[in-house]
């Protein structure tokens, strides 16, 4: 990628120095920190005002900005740009780095300076030259940091408590987005937050906690299991109350989306080898993830459950009493599945070592495990929920035996099983979730599954709208 922002008068980030005046920089934002007030030294009771940037324009060559000033002049600036606009800035005061406040509280970078803008002598704006947006805008996908130094999340795991408190790297993909959530500190300043499940070949899910509205708005933008990211120093901290390791986006994190890696493509292709064969599914009742069943209390018919997904773009929980009207445990190949037992992808019966490209484990001899995989249908006097699926842990509740027990049954119990449920009304608890790629736009994963009690039914159909 050759450098040409001189051409247009533009000073190359590694070319800036103190002696540097009337400056033209052009670049493109990586990463940005929301406006902040702080107590006023100089002037007791008043408050002034911050945020800070860093900038990048070249694969080798970003920086840090930052700008003090009233709270009407920081707030319109903050909220001018965004994390990945490109900027040209003109005549910031080039400063040296203040080493300790640097490597605390922003970003790393090669430059040995700093930028300061003034509401007297600076100016910034989005840049407007498509020629100079269409050679910045690659490096947001090129990582600040050695894409290939890097925790994956279980060697953070792993290691617990003795990474406590770290600021490290991390290579992963998004598997889900949460809500933002809001709430008032105890000296009445308002916050926000949102966590993010990350997941890579050895660790299904993990959070990352976020807190900054810009990075909140920058991770709620990322499509699930879709997306892989370089987190360059991420705080980890083992949690307590939840007795895991968790990771946090600090005013240091840079956040980098699909690096142009090596290791990030072969990630975000098992993230899609993840996404296409329903494999992450699989854990979801394992993970803690779903919320207790006595929370769920809505109770929707077939028909409402189809009018729901048509009406909202997020997982929801409901309780149906339905008849399972397609059950196939008359035909093991049907119901239990191999997989490997590293990445958890399908694997057959028949083959020595794992398919997937992906898999960490491809060159070395497989090791597979077994467990429940059914798909079932659903009906009521309303319609039908086809391929609801069923996971290991539930159908092993359901039907009171292990895939492997399962598979040592005569043909004949094999088939008595089915007909214990086959045609029969059921207390069914399901998960509802968009999926793009389903041919129906979504999928119905079942939590539990139970033979329904009558005095429960008919209440159920007492209270059905009319």
């Amino acid at each position: 990628m050759s450098f040409n922002a001189s051409i247009r008068n533009f000073v190359p980030i590694s070319e800036l120095n103190p002696n540097t005046t009337q400056a033209r920089i052009v670049g493109v934002v990586i990463g940005k920190t929301d406006a902040r007030g702080f107590p006023d030294k100089k002037n007791f009771g008043s408050e002034r005002f911050t945020f800070s940037f860093t900038l990048k324009d070249s694969p080798d060559h970003f920086i840090n900005v930052s700008s003090w000033g009233s709270e009407e002049y920081i707030n319109g600036l903050c909220g001018s740009f965004r994390t990945g606009d490109c900027v040209v800035m003109e005549n910031p005061l080039v400063a040296p780095k203040d080493p300790e406040k640097e490597e605390r509280y922003c970003p790393s970078t090669p430059s040995f300076y700093r930028l300061l803008m003034t509401e007297t002598h600076s100016v910034i704006r989005l840049c407007a030259d498509v020629e100079e947006e269409n050679r910045l805008l690659p490096l947001l996908h090129m990582p600040v940091k050695d894409p290939r130094d890097f925790y994956t999340l279980g060697d953070i795991n792993a290691n617990g408590q003795n990474l406590d408190g770290s600021v490290i790297n991390i290579l992963s993909a998004v598997r889900s987005v949460g809500e933002q959530k809001f709430f008032t500190t105890s000296d009445g300043r308002k916050g926000q937050r949102i966590e993010i499940k990350l997941f890579d070949d050895t660790v299904t899910s993990f959070p990352l906690v976020c807190w900054d509205r810009e990075t909140i708005q920058l991770v709620q933008s990322l499509t699930p299991k879709e997306t892989v990211l370089f987190i360059a120093d991420a705080r980890v901290k083992f949690d307590s109350f939840r007795n895991t390791m968790t990771a946090t986006a600090t005013s240091k994190t840079i956040i980098t989306i699909n690096p142009d890696t090596p290791e990030a493509n072969q990630l975000f292709n098992l993230a899609k080898d993840f996404s296409e064969s329903g494999a992450l599914d699989e854990t979801d009742n394992q993970s803690g993830e779903n919320i207790p069943l006595d929370t769920i209390t809505d109770v929707l018919t077939v028909s409402q459950l189809r009018s729901k997904t048509q009406d909202t773009l997020d997982v929801f929980y409901a309780i149906t009493y339905a008849f399972i009207s397609a059950f196939p445990l008359d035909t093991p190949s049907k119901v239990v599945r191999n997989r490997c037992a590293r990445c958890k992808l399908p694997v057959a019966e028949d083959v020595m070592v794992c398919s997937s490209f992906s898999c960490a484990g491809q060159d070395q001899e497989l090791e597979m495990v077994s467990g429940f995989d059914i798909l079932m249908d659903i009906s009521d006097h309303t319609g039908t929920l086809q391929s609801c699926f069923l996971s290991a842990t539930v159908a092993e509740k359901t039907l009171g035996c292990t895939a492997e027990e399962y598979v040592n049954l005569s043909e004949g119990a094999q088939t008595a099983l089915k007909w214990r449920f086959l045609l029969e009304r059921c207390k069914i608890y399901l998960k509802v979730l968009p999926a793009p790629k389903v041919r129906s736009g979504w999928r119905a994963t079942i939590l539990s599954c139970t033979l329904a009690d009558s005095v429960e039914v008919k209440q159920s159909l007492e209270t059905e709208p009319q």
